[in-house]
C-alpha cells in the first residue's frame, strides 16, 4: 500500500500569502522591512507561486498575520 505524501501546493499557498496579506491591511513594503528584506521580490515571488518563505520566514509571518502557519501553506 503506497500512501501519497502531501505536497505543497505553491500556486495556491501564493495566493493565500496574498490575501491573508491583504485582510490584515498589510502592505508588501510594511512587511520587507519587518523582515529584514533590501527589496521586496522575495515576497513577490511568495504571493506569485514562483517560491514559498524559509521556515523562518513562515514563523514570522504567521506571527505578523495572527495565523498558523498550517493556515498560510495549502496543501494538494
Amino acid at each position: 500500500m503506497t500512501e501519497e505524501m502531501p505536497v505543497i501546493n505553491m500556486t495556491a499557498t501564493g495566493s493565500n500569502i496574498k490575501t491573508l496579506i491583504k485582510a490584515k491591511g498589510f502592505k508588501v513594503t510594511e512587511l520587507q522591512n519587518i523582515l529584514g528584506f533590501n527589496t521586496p521580490q522575495s515576497i513577490f515571488k511568495w504571493m506569485r507561486g514562483e517560491s514559498i518563505p524559509s521556515i523562518d520566514n513562515l514563523v514570522i509571518l504567521a506571527h505578523i498575520l495572527n495565523v498558523t502557519i498550517d493556515e498560510i501553506i495549502i496543501l494538494n
